[in-house]
């Protein structure tokens, strides 16, 4: 309270002491005795801002070429070397337009800086000027939105046919990712489902989750279509693949998506940089709470027959959850037995898939109930 009271007193003694100054400026008027002149302080002040404007150029191409060494390295998809590009141009044309019109703010107020008995000169209008600086800048505006909206388009509309497809959900505070079996077809799910056991919401009715598995590391073939499709469980997170250039909000109750081609290896990437450490990573980019800095999934880009054999060694989600799976069995509707079998007898769960392809899941026996007395 007190800080508030005497910073209002300050700035109530500098209005007072600019009112004063101003009364003193118009009695000098009033009696003849004001005198219109300018010292070296105008001539300084003019070369001080040709200065400015000189040092602050060279200090933005130091801090630029300086800073260049910690930039990403060239993206590692194909849509992500369009959007370098297109960032880069946006680049250019924007600093174009800021170094030119900034040559002519402080060159103007050097060269016209106030001097006794000079008359500005009084320049109204000019139509065709007016409709030059306004076509041209909306023009190339145009062209930027026009190919920044084809490439979003093609990247969140188009869905590739034969692409790997990968869910990625987002809650407070990781990320887990599900993959489709043989099928190639990832299961439904409601929000209803979820628990400890079942944190996708898995709809365990569904056949086509029977050989759905969930990863510790998000793997990925290089060369061929990946579709993420994006949900969030709880709040707002942000899908974020510095390397790909991969960037989609993952929002509760509206599923997102985004597809783009990987290009290196994450042995070629360790390879190119000389960090036998590197590793992509999926990062959240919205801040979600206070645990957002440990959203950190890696990613690992397989050459194709090393994803495939990396699938294959995959555990489903059945068979690591059966004794949820087994305690769920009413809503499972032909996965397992309606009834206990006896226990000697070990249950076998039939995983529902393509005709070419079925999987036998060999279950452990349920336990006899005490008999009560």
């Amino acid at each position: 309270m007190i800080e508030m009271i005497l910073g209002i007193a300050a700035v109530l003694i500098v209005v007072i002491l600019l009112l004063i100054f101003r009364i003193h400026s118009l009695v000098s008027i009033m009696r003849g005795s004001y005198q219109k002149t300018v010292g070296m302080s105008n001539r300084v002040n003019g070369f001080l801002l040709l200065a400015v404007f000189i040092l602050g150029l060279i200090g933005f191409a130091w801090i630029t070429i300086h800073s260049s060494q910690y930039h990403l390295p060239e993206a590692s998809s194909i849509h992500g070397k369009k959007t370098d590009l297109m960032f880069w141009v946006t680049m250019a044309i924007l600093c174009f337009a800021f170094i030119v019109t900034n040559i002519f703010l402080f060159f103007f107020s050097w060269k016209y800086q106030y001097e006794e008995g000079r008359k500005a000169y009084f320049y109204p209008e000019n139509h065709r000027l007016e409709v030059i600086w306004t076509v041209i800048p909306a023009i190339v505006m145009a062209i930027l939105v026009f190919y920044g909206w084809k490439e979003w388009s093609e990247i969140t509309q188009q869905e590739p046919k034969g692409s790997e497809v990968i869910e990625v959900m987002g809650k407070q505070f990781a990320w887990q990712v599900r993959y489709p079996g043989a099928d190639n077809k990832l299961g439904t799910y409601n929000f209803k489902n979820i628990d400890a056991s079942n944190e996708f919401g898995i709809e365990l009715a569904d056949s086509a989750s029977y050989d759905d598995f969930i990863p510790q590391q998000l793997h990925m073939p290089v060369g061929k279509p990946v579709l993420l499709r994006i949900r969030a469980r709880d709040v707002l997170h942000s899908v974020y693949m510095p390397h790909f250039r991969v960037k989609m909000d993952a929002v509760p109750g509206m599923p997102t998506k985004f597809w783009f081609t990987p290009t290196k290896t994450t042995m070629q990437m360790r390879d190119e940089l000389g960090n036998p450490e590197f590793n992509y990573e999926l990062a959240c980019a919205e801040i979600c709470g206070t645990g957002h800095y440990a959203m950190r999934f890696i990613i690992v880009v397989d050459e194709l027959d090393e994803y495939e054999k990396w699938k294959k060694e995959q555990k489903t989600y059945v068979a690591s959850n059966l004794d949820y799976v087994m305690a769920n069995r009413k809503v499972i509707k032909g996965l397992l037995p309606a009834s206990p079998a006896p226990p000697d007898t070990a249950k076998v769960v039939a995983a529902k898939m393509d005709s070419d392809t079925a999987s036998v899941i060999q279950a452990k026996p349920d336990k006899p109930k005490p008999k009560r007395r």
